[in-house]
């Protein structure tokens, strides 16, 4: 397998993983009963792959924990319910809510009452987060010295402005023939009519905190907008780098790029020096983590797969489709046309020198997190020059999110269909796509980002947010589609870019190309 190319070990560890992962939750179940000796106490857990049950029966009383990813059947009534039996429900979305809400019972869970699948799942989760703890290791310091060595290499601060202005003017197109994409998809397929509506619980609430758990704290679209724009100016340059503020990062290091080119000299020299000896050893570095990459995605897979399994999909399949088939016209349809007509790059060549990139995309749901090894694909297998992807893709990763602006509108739709009374107009459509636009800069490069940007456009539409439980069980699957298509529209802007800057070289500079700006 070392033999073969990086994008084939990294596809075949992911479908070893995915394939793994599927078979022990299909096989692996449990069920355990125990009777504590002194108390009178007794409790029951069984554990499946969509549903966890653990009983407790104490001095006659008896309270059932339930966690159950069954949304669409109106199995699940609310957040605590007494049933006919005397026995009191508490349900949960997620089994980290129970843990939120009831430690004690949690860690039972963990002693006695995990499945096969859920405990090769966990410890495959935690693996493969190692792998993409050491990516998020060195992409702060690769993006810092990778922005310094592109930016001061331009040698004069006027070449910024073109294609700062070319770059967000590639964001902005391809996010809104994204969003139109999902839009006309939806209308056409019609999930949300073609599945029973949902009777959706109270405990929904509970599952859109869950997501939101380490993401943006919510609010409306200005504040969003407003809180994007103060993290453009950091307070403390040191404690962004250290709270890992791309947005502030950036834009801290473009300063700093531009005023050593504005004070010019030895100053410029030593910082031009000094960025590109750290460059060239935190591309060393990224590089030999690369390597590790099948390794690690290969757990990643597992982990989600075993966990999860694919029964939770079965009821949302038209809206998975809808979704999937959006993304795959946005990825294989209206990008590779971009790069063949606008960039003028093969796009079969280009997407195979990024297929790296995209894989571990796809198994991390991080584009943050898979921006080393973006970057690395860019310069070194797609050949674009560094002062184009050092600039282009850490602020594509923070701000052009064309598979997130996407999954947006069509859960947004999709939730709208299912909602007994409410009707989507021409008006309300417009209204998600402005939102979804303007959203989906203010969403992270993390996993479930979207999930909490969506309260936005929901809360825009007159939909209850709580409406998001819906959906939130088949996230992690389009999480990691929508991270791959967010990965690669940042990558065909690269080529973008780079193709018009190598142009304006030609102008500015009369003879041939350099090499280094050529697409």
């Amino acid at each position: 397998m070392l033999k073969l190319a990086l994008h084939w070990q990294i596809l075949i560890a992911m479908i070893l993983g995915a394939t793994l992962g599927i078979l022990l939750n299909l096989w692996a179940s449990r069920n355990e009963t125990q009777s504590l000796a002194g108390e009178v106490r007794e409790w029951t857990i069984s554990d499946s792959s969509n549903h966890t049950e653990i009983k407790i029966t104490e001095s006659g009383k008896t309270d059932a924990y339930v966690v159950d990813s069954d949304y669409m059947s109106g199995s699940v009534p609310g957040n605590v319910e007494v049933d006919d039996a005397g026995i009191t429900r508490h349900y949960f979305v997620t089994v980290g809510q129970l843990d939120k809400k009831y430690p004690e019972v949690y860690r039972l869970y963990l002693a006695h009452g995990r499945s096969w699948s859920r405990y090769v799942g966990d410890i495959s989760g935690s693996l493969g987060g190692l792998f993409l703890r050491l990516l998020k290791m060195v992409s702060i310091p690769l993006i810092v010295t990778s922005l310094l060595t592109g930016i001061t290499g331009l040698g004069h601060a006027s070449r910024i402005g073109p294609m700062f202005g070319r770059t967000l003017g590639y964001y902005f197109v391809t996010s809104l023939l994204a969003i139109i994409t999902g839009l006309l998809m939806v209308n056409i397929i019609l999930p949300g009519e073609r599945g029973p509506r949902a009777n959706v619980p109270a405990v929904a609430a509970v599952a859109v905190e869950a997501a939101a758990d380490g993401n943006h704290s919510g609010g409306g679209l200005g504040s969003v907008l407003w809180e994007q724009l103060l993290n453009l100016i950091p307070t403390n340059p040191m404690e962004s780098l250290a709270g890992g503020n791309f947005l502030s990062i950036i834009s801290f290091t473009l300063a700093f790029a531009i005023f050593s080119i504005a004070v010019g000299g030895n100053t410029l020299d030593t910082v031009r020096n000094l960025a590109e000896a750290g460059f060239e050893v935190m591309m060393r570095m990224t590089m030999a983590i690369i390597r590790l990459a099948p390794i690690g995605v290969l757990f990643m897979m597992l982990g989600v797969t075993a966990s999860q399994g694919g029964g939770v999909f079965k009821t949302l399949a038209w809206y998975i489709l809808a979704v999937a088939c959006a993304l795959a016209i946005h990825a294989m349809v209206t990008l590779p046309a971009i790069l063949k007509f606008v960039a003028k790059r093969n796009p079969w060549e280009y997407a195979k020198a990024m297929s790296p990139a995209l894989l571990t995309a796809f198994s991390s749901a991080s584009s943050n997190g898979t921006l080393p090894l973006t970057l690395t694909c860019v310069e070194q297998r797609a050949k674009v020059s560094n002062r184009v992807s050092s600039f282009v893709l850490p602020l594509g990763a923070t701000i052009n999110m064309d598979g997130t602006a996407l999954y947006e509108a069509v859960a947004v739709l999709f939730i709208a269909q299912m909602t007994p009374g409410f009707e989507t107009t021409m008006s309300q459509q417009i209204i998600v796509v402005i939102t979804a636009l303007l959203a989906s800069v203010g969403a992270a490069g993390i996993p479930h980002a979207g999930l909490v940007m969506m309260v936005i456009i929901l809360d825009a539409v007159g939909l209850p947010t709580e409406k998001q439980a819906m959906i939130i069980g088949v996230d992690r699957l389009l999480d990691m589609c929508r991270t791959s298509v967010n990965v690669w529209s940042d990558s065909c802007g690269c080529a973008v870019v780079a193709r018009f800057e190598a142009a304006r070289k030609a102008i500015d500079t009369p003879g041939p190309m350099d090499l280094e700006d050529q697409p």
